[in-house]
């Protein structure tokens, strides 16, 4: 019986006999993206071969592990470490909640460090078990494209094998960058950051992206020095730009000490530590520098050249909707791709890369109203349409909810830091199409609100939902009161 597949865009039926192959897939790029792909292609009953570079927490050009970028050196082990990093700031806190805390609390990061490497090995171990359990065959090693059908990799022992494939999927992720300055060698990536043999007593972070601030917060909640340098009026470009100011003001208040518009220019080797040279002609001394300056789309070893695989100006894989490159054989999901680069996306990806590939049921992803979180301490969490973004888009008047309090919790402990909440709705249509917060568990809180906005939920169906009380959460169902209303004829421009 023929195989349904595919085809140009739509399903069909191939009545000529069918080319034999080793693998009806192979995934080259066993992270959260390659893993989905895999085990749920199996599962609609295709043979799958799939292969990652040997495990490290610290990745290379040839160091990788399964489990990928999230499990073994991102979001896991990075989450990890901001819990370890909040506890400072709550034993401060629980002194005015009765508890008799001694004024010298002694902070073993060695002992966490061990504690997230177990973990991640852990995972990785679940993640091997995951491939097995699906009937994928796993092979630890370095892949690469020599054909539209055929894939080769180098063993560890330098052997190479070769496979065919009727389909071939990328999901090799992305690796950090470093910027082009004299001395660079001395900085650190999020890879080295998350696995330092000592904390650091003077940390220095270049950058305004998630990570950056993120580190920031985990360094300064233990205890060390801080430095933040980035480009912008405002770290966190891209988000919404009152929500910005309020998670600058926040590491303010937490001691973070912020170098809005500077740039690093050169690091120098010193007996006391590492001399950091500012663009404004700044000098500091410190024991880490952190470049959080961007990430790359790991593609520059898979031979993509060798099949014309299109690729944009950043080395992205160039797709479509469905996740499909130019070349019909050949597909690529996550951040390979630069579509919008969290794990929850390349696992929907993934899922529907399986659906429409072996399940016939062609999956195009939606990536509207996907939420989103910065760890930050306290954190920041969104989903949807920013207010800039909102201004921009929507034809008719934009009307702001916001509500700013001190949590409950802190009215007793003391500590001055408001949390901040926000919706952004449609004047026109009711409809909420952005909500951010930045305050205690908002990742928590936003998830849930991310179901009401992916449904179409008006701000009249926010009103009349009940509130949980006492809670933060219950913000988001009582901002009666607009706080300015945007007209569609005042768009007012922005370049924090």
């Amino acid at each position: 019986m023929a195989r349904k597949m595919f085809i140009d865009g739509a399903l069909g039926n191939s009545n000529e006999e069918e080319t034999h192959y080793d693998f009806d897939l192979f995934v080259i790029g066993a992270g959260s993206g390659g893993v989905r792909a895999a085990r749920f292609s199996a599962n609609f009953g295709a043979k799958v071969g799939i292969c990652e570079l040997p495990f490290h927490p610290i990745s290379s050009e040839v160091i990788g592990g399964v489990g990928g970028t999230c499990v073994i050196r991102g979001c896991v082990p990075k989450k990890i470490l901001v819990y370890g990093s909040v506890f400072g700031g709550e034993l401060e806190d629980a002194r005015n909640y009765g508890w008799e805390v001694s004024e010298k609390v002694d902070f073993n990061w060695k002992k966490l460090l061990q504690k997230k490497t177990d973990e991640i090995i852990r995972l990785n171990g679940i993640y091997k078990r995951l491939l097995s359990n699906a009937g994928v065959k796993l092979y630890e090693g370095e892949g690469k494209i020599v054909g539209p059908n055929e894939v080769e990799v180098t063993q560890l022992d330098g052997t190479k094998l070769s496979y065919s494939a009727k389909h071939i999927l990328i999901a090799t992720g992305s690796r950090a960058q470093r910027p082009h300055i004299p001395g660079q060698e001395l900085g650190i990536s999020s890879d080295e950051a998350l696995s330092l043999d000592d904390l650091p007593k003077r940390a220095v972070v270049l950058g305004g992206g998630y990570i950056a601030v993120e580190f920031a917060s985990i360094w300064r909640g233990m205890g060390a020095t801080v430095d933040l340098f980035f480009r912008k009026e405002l770290p966190l470009r891209g988000f919404d730009d009152e929500m910005r100011a309020v998670v600058a003001r926040n590491l303010e208040g937490r001691g973070i000490n912020m170098h809005p518009q500077t740039n690093l220019t050169e690091l120098i080797k010193t007996e006391d530590g590492i001399k950091v040279i500012t663009d404004n002609g700044e000098e500091l001394i410190a024991d880490a520098v952190l470049f959080a300056t961007g990430r790359a789309p790991n593609t520059k070893r898979l031979n993509l050249q060798a099949v014309g695989v299109e690729v944009d100006s950043a080395g992205a894989i160039k797709v479509d909707e469905y996740s499909r490159t130019n070349i019909p054989s050949i597909w690529a999901v996550g951040d390979v791709t630069n579509r919008m680069n969290l794990t929850p996306v390349a696992l929907l990806e993934g899922t529907y890369f399986a659906n429409t590939v072996f399940g016939n049921q062609p999956s195009k992803a939606d990536y509207s109203n996907i939420p989103c979180a910065v760890f930050s301490i306290p954190p920041l969490s969104v989903v949807g349409l920013s207010e800039e973004q909102a201004v921009e888009q929507l034809k008719g008047d934009v009307l702001v909810f916001t509500s700013s309090f001190n949590p409950m919790k802190n009215t007793v402990s003391g500590r001055q830091e408001k949390t901040v909440m926000k919706l952004v709705v449609d004047a026109e249509t009711d409809k909420v199409v952005g909500a951010s917060m930045c305050g205690p568990d908002a990742p928590e809180i936003m998830q849930g609100i991310a179901i009401a906005l992916k449904c179409g939920a008006t701000k009249a169906q926010f009103d009349s939902t009940v509130g949980i009380h006492p809670s933060a959460a219950e913000e988001f169902v009582t901002m009666r009161s607009v706080t300015r209303r945007i007209a569609a004829k005042n768009k007012p421009k922005t370049n924090l």
